[in-house]
């Protein structure tokens, strides 16, 4: 259902949405069941803060969420062009959702290069409020508009505001000691004021949030604040917006619980802290920055105060090189990265799986190949992850498949390292980490116990009564060895990227011993505990969708779409990747046709198919955007249709 209705409409569940009233002597207030906002502007104009303090009041108000943040790769993109255009997508309800929303239904244009990039989304009948003081010939002539659409009748199907922003900002800040560049600047606010009176979103929170920011110029927050109450000022007043609209909060869409918005790093580093918490061991990082992965090494570093050491590298090899040192030193070890840096990496990566020691490796994936695309979205290292070191290295790996699904995914990744002494790759990406949804925060009895059990003493009698100890001695159910902190009395045993004879650790050129301790940790990673999938068909369907990580939402917003239309269709979706849940195989062949969507060119789907011999199809994106639910919808719909 369309989320701008004008007159009373039925959902499927017979709750009436598009409900109009009107307040005496107030305006009209129209109730929607949803919303999808698009702020686009430049790099500059502060709309990623803008969407984010949306969001953050929206989260306060009680509606599911879930937000696509948009921006160049450049720190200072050149200003009014279209490839300078940074953009905040919000999709907010009154109910349960799952994406950002296929198109937005307001799109708020700060000059000519915003509306020119995101017109194309827009459906007909979308409201867009453009900023008119920028809408000047120059601005126009650089984004290639031979006339201006505002007033040449391009833009008739939509419903417009034109609105001049800055001359309204400028204006509101007059009696501040302001120069005119300076008061510019926040226009953002006065644009995010306008929304929230749009929308009926608190505005108390951002005014702390503002006077918080900016606590060192404390007139700068006050003029930032009095733009934010100008656009609030200014709905309330012009003619030009008759109706503002409200959006329940989702009062069933979420289990009891406390709740915080939050986005997919955030959520990771917190998931992080708590395994190391959970585990009883300090959390060391070691890290260099590299987008779009930065944002848990700038977390991390503010938590000293439960035992988080972080360690800004000066090079990726130097990252995980500490943080492998780290878990040789009994801590709880991480770095972070993204493809680029995994290859580098991966060397260390390899080493980690000799030593058999638990280290997480954490890809917040993106565009690639090379430097490909730094802030756009792609699921192109799952081959990587699995197979891209030499030799015989096998890796576990792990996907979120949701911004908040990042805590526990974390958690996950911390539970395998621990418990099978071995790396762990924990495949989030850009699209999950800078997107953000509530999140309920656990309760400490809900959270899994991490602890871990160090050496302490000889663990082998040899023939002659000499108790030893064996650094490769493995658990015989996990196939673990043991963990010696360095330091411990009697327990000093070698380690290096050379094979190692079994048991004893010695250095070893035996091929039998190879090829043991080859099959050996294959045969650790492949009896990795991990629960059997669970696959959501209520209808007995034919054909099933499976999916990894981020497309979780996607392919499930349509699933939904088509079961309402009467198709049925069955859905799996996975987090753990190596090793596949052991049902994974009897599930597969229990369909007729098995279809995975993913944002690559079919890494998952080679897999299953090499794995199960299923004839799995593949639908595939690599365009640096998560894919859209009406998109996936008519593409499965097609599939059951052959």
């Amino acid at each position: 259902m369309t989320s701008q209705v004008s007159s009373p409409a039925e959902q499927t569940d017979g709750t009436v949405v598009g409900e109009q009233r009107k307040p005496g002597g107030a305006k009209d207030v129209r109730r929607l069941d949803r919303v999808i906002i698009r702020f686009a502007g430049d790099s500059g104009d502060g709309m990623q803060l803008t969407g984010d303090r949306f969001t953050s009041e929206t989260a306060s108000f009680g509606n599911d969420l879930s937000t696509l943040p948009n921006f160049p790769a450049e720190i200072r993109a050149p200003a009014g062009t279209l490839p300078g255009v940074s953009s905040f997508q919000l999709h907010f309800a009154d109910h349960d959702i799952l994406t950002p929303g296929d198109a937005p239904n307001v799109l708020v244009a700060m000059n000519p290069a915003a509306l020119k990039a995101n017109i194309g989304d827009l459906p007909r009948g979308a409201e867009i409020i453009v900023n008119t003081d920028e809408f000047t010939k120059r601005a126009l002539q650089k984004v290639g508009y031979a006339g201006d659409p505002l007033q040449d009748g391009s833009l008739d199907g939509y419903s417009l505001h034109p609105v001049p922003l800055t001359t309204l900002t400028v204006e509101a800040l007059k009696e501040f000691d302001l120069s005119r560049k300076e008061a510019e600047r926040s226009k953002n606010m006065f644009a995010l004021g306008l929304l929230s009176w749009m929308y009926h979103r608190p505005t108390a929170g951002t005014e702390k949030f503002l006077r918080s920011k900016f606590a060192k110029k404390p007139e700068i927050a006050e003029a930032n604040i009095a733009a934010f109450r100008a656009g609030w000022n200014f709905g309330e007043t012009t003619e030009d917006f008759a109706v503002s609209y409200e959006v329940a909060p989702a009062a069933t869409a979420f289990p009891v619980g406390t709740y915080r918005n939050i986005s997919g790093n955030l959520a990771l580093a917190y998931g992080l802290i708590t395994a190391s918490r959970q585990a009883d061991l300090p959390l060391f990082l070691g890290s260099y920055p590299i987008t779009p992965a930065s944002d848990i090494l700038h977390e991390l570093s503010r938590h000293k105060n439960f035992g988080v050491r972080t360690f800004q590298a000066e090079d990726e090899i130097a990252g995980i090189g500490a943080a492998l040192g780290a878990a040789f030193g009994g801590s709880l070890a991480v770095t972070t990265t993204s493809g680029p840096g995994v290859a580098l990496k991966s060397e260390t990566i390899g080493l980690a799986v000799s030593l058999e020691l638990p280290l997480l490796v954490v890809d917040i994936q993106r565009g690639g190949p090379s430097t490909g695309l730094p802030t756009k979205t792609e699921q192109a290292d799952l081959l990587q992850a699995m197979y891209g070191r030499n030799g015989e290295a096998p890796v576990p790996v792990v996907a979120p498949r949701t911004p908040a699904d990042c805590f526990d995914a974390a958690l996950e990744a911390a539970r395998i390292a621990l418990a099978y002494r071995t790396p762990v790759m924990l495949l989030s990406d850009g699209y999950l980490a800078n997107g953000s949804e509530p999140w309920r925060i656990s309760d400490l009895d809900e959270l899994p116990d991490l602890r871990v059990r160090f050496a302490s003493g000889p663990n082998h009698t040899l023939e002659d009564g000499t108790e030893v100890f064996w650094p490769y001695k493995r658990d015989p159910r996990t196939l673990a060895r043991p963990w010696a902190v360095p330091g411990t009395p009697g327990l000093e045993h070698r380690i290096g990227g050379i094979e190692k004879q079994d048991g004893t650790g010695n250095i070893s050129y035996d091929p039998a011993n190879h090829d043991f301790m080859v099959r050996t940790r294959q045969a650790k990673v492949d009896g990795i505990d991990v629960p059997d999938v669970e696959v959501d068909d209520p209808h007995g369907a034919r054909m099933l969708v499976l999916g990894w990580g981020s497309t979780y939402g996607p392919i499930t917003a349509a699933v939904r779409r088509l079961r309402a239309a009467g198709e049925a269709i069955a859905q799996v979706h996975l987090r753990h990747l190596n090793p596949f849940p052991r049902n994974l195989g009897t599930v597969l062949k229990g369909y007729d046709k098995v279809v995975i969507p993913e944002m690559n060119l079919g890494q998952l789907a080679t897999l299953v198919r090499a794995k199960y011999l299923v004839d799995a199809h593949s639908y595939n994106q690599v365009n640096g955007m998560p894919f859209k639910a009406e998109q996936l919808a008519a593409a499965l719909k097609e599939a059951i249709d052959e």
